[in-house]
């Protein structure tokens, strides 16, 4: 054995997952918002999510890694179970486009692709033509990597005395079709990319150590074993996310049990040979599609019944309860589509948003109604509002860390300052429950023009707080809509002065004792800081740009 074939088969092995992850990485970032607005109209239409998964699949070369996203989006809440299963049998089509690409020769000309990738990415400045550049060296370096291992396959097979290659050797037992099936399954499920597995065959095929025969099955075991990320990215989600390992599964499954015997009965094999003569590589590409066209073709009318059967399998009952200790909408799992993370944040963002006004609002019933019930529920959601903040801070954190476009990057710089004015602001709605507790157990009482006066900075810090979390979570406003903010926030501010004016002038006429007096004022503080974050929310993000997430607050 020539162990300089064998480097030579590695370093071709290695270049070949560099370039498919560079390529992968430069498609998807060159996309940007558009494969996010792609993603944003999945509708139940199973069709329309067919041609969604075949798009984002051809843009990010991976079902096995469309697959997981979607586990993260179905766990986060993006989508229903229904609307995954067209998503996934376009996924399983897109996911032959490598194979295509790779089905020709083109080594010639890959070294060019290499060199112009890298100077754009080099010299050019702007990021969207530096992506194109990543985008043109990924392929060029996937290209050469598989021209490397299969010169270096070819050597490695070279006949022995006994007139076969050590590659022959080695793969003379997959003639028996579940041989090749059972292979095909534990080399994607390790690699965990069928795209990849499929180009290490092709690879293999274009070496002359395999043929169409022994390959097309464990191109169908590649296919089953490409599902084994799903289930990995779906330990530790929630059981709706686990129906979609589920699901994947057995769309795949069920199109391994269809086609095996067909193949082994009729000359499927043979007609792609035919069809393709002397090109394995070639073969093999059409033999991945093969089976996931049939598949989508004949399966695709039977999903809704696959669906159900999911269901069966793991059944599912939505928790109902919205305020519980956990993350809604942001996913690790999601990372890996930056676009689609951030706008996942901006949904937990604006959900925290939600909670904050609420226990404002119920903070001033505590208050107002002396009602020790508010108090616990208070406290009870601040913490949860606490957990929020830590968690989208952290999952921030892993954000800014990724290539963002420079849109998303200032979205995310104004969620982190945004979370912080909200957090305080649930600070204050504890400190109001806390004056409510004082007023409950000193049953202290306020003259009516107190008590008016704090329901209307009250209620004017409340409009305010509606105002700005809705131009913050529709990400801008029109200039009417800021201009009567910065007007609520000036009121805001001009009550908190005059009614601690009028309450100075009621001190002096023996109208108030001196532990309500304390209280009033400090009411009227924390609601002025209520005011001021509330504002700051409103204006944390300077570009203000239509967002696809303007959810009332």
């Amino acid at each position: 054995m020539n162990i300089y074939s064998l480097f030579s088969v590695l370093g071709g092995l290695g270049l070949f997952f560099l370039g498919m992850k560079y390529m992968g990485e430069g498609l998807e970032l060159a996309a940007g918002n558009k494969l996010r607005t792609l993603l944003e109209k999945i509708t139940s239409n199973k069709y329309l999510g067919m041609l969604v998964g075949l798009v984002v699949t051809a843009v990010i070369q991976s079902s096995s890694a469309t697959a997981a996203m979607v586990v993260g989006f179905t766990n986060a809440g993006l989508m229903e179970l229904a609307q995954t299963v067209g998503i996934l049998f376009g996924s399983k089509i897109g996911t032959c486009m490598t194979s295509v690409l790779l089905s020709f020769d083109m080594s010639s000309i890959v070294p060019l692709f290499i060199f112009l990738g890298v100077i754009v990415m080099m010299f050019v400045k702007k990021n969207n033509y530096k992506y194109y550049g990543q985008i043109l060296a990924g392929f060029g370096i996937l290209f050469y990597g598989m021209t490397m291992m299969s010169g270096a396959l070819k050597n490695l097979n070279t006949p022995g005395p006994d007139g076969t290659g050590m590659i022959d050797n080695i793969l003379s037992s997959v003639n028996n079709p579940f041989i090749g099936l059972l292979l095909g399954v534990v080399i994607t499920a390790v690699i965990q990319s069928s795209s990849a597995s499929v180009g290490i065959l092709m690879a293999l095929g274009a070496a002359g150590a395999i043929g169409i025969d022994q390959a097309i099955f464990i191109v169908y075991g590649m296919n089953l074993g490409a599902c084994m990320p799903a289930f990995l990215s779906a330990a530790g989600a929630k059981r709706n996310a686990k129906q979609v390992a589920i699901l994947n599964m057995i769309i795949t499954l069920f199109g391994v049990i269809l086609l095996v015997p067909i193949t082994m009965l009729l000359p499927i094999s043979s007609t792609i040979e035919n069809f393709l003569p002397g090109n394995v590589a070639a073969q093999i590409s059409a033999a991945h599609i093969f089976f996931n066209v049939i598949n989508m073709i004949v399966l695709m009318p039977f999903s809704n019944l696959m669906v159900k059967l999911t269901q069966k399998i793991l059944p599912y009952h939505e928790d109902p309860e919205k305020d519980k200790m956990a993350v809604e909408f942001i996913d690790n799992r999601i990372l890996t589509t930056p676009p689609m993370a951030v706008l996942q944040c901006e949904k937990e963002v604006a959900r925290m948003s939600r909670l904050v006004q609420k226990n404002y609002n119920r903070a001033l019933i505590a208050f107002f109604d002396r009602d020790a019930d508010s108090i616990g529920k208070v406290q009870e959601r601040e913490k949860v509002i606490d957990f929020l903040s830590k968690e989208i801070t952290d999952y921030i954190v892993k954000l800014n860390a990724l290539d963002l476009e420079a849109h998303d990057r200032q979205i995310v710089a104004a969620m982190y300052s945004a979370i912080q004015d909200l957090e305080r602001i649930g600070d204050h709605a504890e400190n109001i429950v806390e004056y409510a507790h004082t007023v409950i157990e000193d049953k202290l009482t306020f003259s009516d023009t107190a008590t008016a006066e704090l329901h209307d900075i009250c209620d004017k810090c409340r409009t305010l707080m509606e105002l700005s979390f809705a131009m913050f979570n529709a990400q801008g406003g029109s200039p009417e809509l800021i201009e009567r903010i910065i007007q609520m926030e000036d009121s805001v501010d001009d009550c908190k002065d005059d009614y601690k004016q009028n309450h100075i002038k009621r001190m002096d006429e023996g109208l108030c004792d001196a532990v309500a007096g304390t209280t009033f004022l400090n009411m009227l503080i924390d609601i002025e800081r209520v005011g001021d974050h509330a504002i700051n929310v409103a204006f944390a993000i300077p570009n203000r740009q239509q967002s696809v997430v303007a959810e009332p607050a």
